[in-house]
């Protein structure tokens, strides 16, 4: 087993993807990479702790590498924009990958600078590589978000076309 702690604006949005990737064998939303201790969902709102927004990856790497995880999580959000994520704005929505091991980090360099040289975006690249200090969990009612509430607009207007998009790239990797 193996865990990938990554921030692409809502933990919300990228939760439901990852959930649905074969090899995934779990997706817990939570906050990392501030300086703030026992963050909450309205600390981390404020924009004052540092922290962003993010999922922590438990995964078998027998099933899936980093590498794959990480083309999806550069699929599903934009890179390209500091502190914001469509109409999310704020620091706790930043594209961060918190590495935890060498080989993390060295992998996410290549694969920033592979789609820096091959023009994947139109704009530079701007996720944060942060070794992980610590993770804390969301509180229980962000859990399992998508799930639980794929009716709500929010839901239906922004989680689900990226859900779309992954299932439209990654589609033999992903599971309901």
């Amino acid at each position: 087993m193996a865990t990938a702690t990554l921030g692409g604006g809502c933990f919300w949005c990228l939760e439901a993807v990852f959930q649905r990737l074969e090899g995934v064998n779990h997706v817990t939303s939570g906050y990392a990479g501030g300086h703030t201790p026992n963050p909450d969902y309205r600390s981390v709102c404020t924009g004052r702790t540092g922290h962003a927004e993010v999922v922590q990856i438990d995964y078998g790497p027998e099933r899936i590498d980093f590498e794959t995880l990480l083309e999806v999580f550069f699929t599903i959000h934009d890179p390209t924009t500091r502190d914001r994520q469509g109409n999310d704005v704020g620091p706790q929505y930043r594209s961060i990958i918190l590495w935890h091991d060498e080989t993390q980090r060295d992998t996410a360099r290549a694969v920033i600078e592979r789609l820096q040289g091959e023009g994947a975006f139109r704009d530079p690249i701007v996720t944060e590589l942060k070794p992980l200090e610590r993770f804390y969990p969301a509180e229980a009612y962000h859990q399992d978000y998508y799930r639980e509430n794929a009716a709500q607009p929010y839901c239906q207007i922004v989680i689900a076309p990226k859900l779309k998009k992954a299932l439209d790239r990654f589609g033999a990797r992903m599971t309901g």
